[in-house]
């Protein structure tokens, strides 16, 4: 077998011949690193390599296409931001980081899948349980088998844990298996050929055929194609799970979100309990949606109600506390903004925030002293988002504002809901899905809805509040 010398950027995933000092493509120093390329070829025993047999190209109209139940998870929470469950054939790359509960997740996904079955006539039940015509579980489906590989844990320590979130002992469609030799993993798939394979973690797989140790760019690489290329001639979905660096970037080449079929990012706050599972790149669904799921001692629970993790019990008399109506994909829910401002005597007053961006918090700040005539360049100013969620919507700078204003003129505003984004010059502009917003705010009992059409500019809110 040949080998060659790669140099491969570790942030963006550009190949060199030599050796750079500066990568030509994303401009980062020292980023280059040395892997030996192997030319080895995968083949997978009894199947054709459709994907590198040359064929003629064919019209889209003649192409044949079957649609594909996709594979149930057991969390309407994970279909969801799947885009409906997992698609036969796919990748998917689940991020986050350390500690989070990537692979509790995933384990209790393995166990639902496992233990679910599925009737002819298409209505999912569970062991053991009656069929049911409601939606309060996600179903799963039917006799399947699930391959768990891990790199990081014995078998023994993944029977604990599984003992732990659920009863596992009478399962026998989970496997469970702790491997990190790539090559003899596609093996074991193709021998077993389960319905779904779990890969925890892809940085600790690592081959004999190449250089370097596990988690290198060319181990990644070559797990990662190679997993890619079983899912594909085997038409089994693959999770892989990946870890992330210290910027919150997924570990190892850039190429690596690009070549698997999905991107999942696991976040929260590890003290409050509260996870956020994103879609950061769905081939197969949308990219923007997202699943609320709260770690407990037994596991991940689904969260179908965000308002209950997000809203806290607010006294009559409570000053700094204003709602918002946040939108994440398709889903809206109520958000409880919470500020605090005391007189300062530092030269420069701090000013904190906690799940929104510190600079848009600066430029709200600057509005309202501007446009409002409010004394904030006196203030200590901490705001701070109920639940440990991480707000990004610009709908939310209303209830910023309104949370600041509350609490310097310590002014409570009772059952005050603000959503709307705020301009440099004061100006309240409108956001998208209004209507939706509103609708939520007033299934849940609120009146006192503030948006830009109710009012033009923030100085005209502030007046009509007192």
């Amino acid at each position: 077998m040949k080998s060659q010398i790669s140099f491969v950027c570790q942030e963006c995933g550009y190949e060199s011949a030599q050796w750079m000092g500066k990568c030509p493509e994303c401009g980062e120093w020292n980023s280059l690193k040395e892997f030996k390329i192997q030319n080895s070829e995968f083949r997978i025993k009894g199947e054709k390599a459709k994907f590198q047999t040359p064929s003629a190209p064919k019209k889209l109209g003649e192409i044949e296409y079957q649609e594909e139940s996709r594979l149930k998870t057991g969390f309407l929470e994970a279909d969801g931001v799947l885009g409906g469950g997992i698609v036969p054939g796919s990748v998917v790359l689940l991020a986050g980081d350390p500690g989070i509960g990537k692979s509790t997740l995933l384990l209790q996904m393995a166990l639902n899948i496992s233990k679910g079955t599925k009737e002819t006539d298409g209505t999912e039940v569970t062991k053991g349980a009656k069929k049911t015509s409601g939606a309060s579980v996600s179903p799963v489906s039917s006799g399947t088998s699930v391959l768990y590989i891990s790199g990081e844990e014995s078998e023994q320590q993944i029977k604990l844990r599984a003992n732990r979130i659920g009863d596992g002992s009478k399962n026998d469609n989970l496997l469970l298996l702790s491997l990190t030799d790539t090559d003899a993993v596609v093996s074991a798939v193709e021998e077993i050929k389960p319905d779904l394979v779990i890969i925890d973690s892809i940085q600790t797989m690592e081959s004999d055929g190449l250089g370097g140790l596990s988690g290198s760019v060319g181990q990644v690489r070559y797990a990662t194609s190679a997993f890619i290329k079983a899912a594909k001639l085997l038409n089994i979905p693959f999770i892989l799970v990946g870890h992330v660096t210290k910027e919150g970037m997924v570990a190892g080449p850039m190429v690596l979100s690009h070549m698997v079929d999905a991107v999942l990012f696991l976040e929260g706050e590890k003290n409050t309990g509260t996870r956020i599972l994103r879609s950061l790149k769905n081939r197969f669904g949308p990219v923007d949606e997202v699943g609320v799921f709260i770690m407990q001692g037994a596991g991940m629970m689904e969260v179908k109600n965000p308002e209950q993790i997000f809203l806290s019990e607010q006294s009559a008399d409570a000053v700094g506390s204003v709602l918002t109506v946040t939108l994440e994909g398709t889903r809206t829910f109520l958000v409880e903004i919470q500020a605090l401002a005391v007189y300062s005597k530092l030269p420069m007053p701090r000013r904190v925030a906690s799940g929104i961006d510190y600079k848009r918090l600066e430029l709200l700040l600057a509005v309202l002293q501007k446009h409002c005539r409010l004394p904030v360049d006196t203030m200590d100013i901490f705001v701070n988002v109920a639940g440990g969620l991480k707000l990004s919507d610009p709908a939310a700078d209303l209830g910023i504002c309104l949370a600041v204003y509350s609490s310097l003129k310590n002014v409570p505003l009772k059952k005050t809901i603000g959503i709307a984004e705020v301009g440099l010059l004061g100006e309240l502009r409108s956001i998208n899905m209004l209507e939706k917003r509103i609708k939520q705010a007033q299934k849940l009992g609120f009146k006192n809805i503030i948006t830009a059409k109710t009012q033009r500019s923030l100085n005209n809110v502030l007046r009509s509040l007192g």
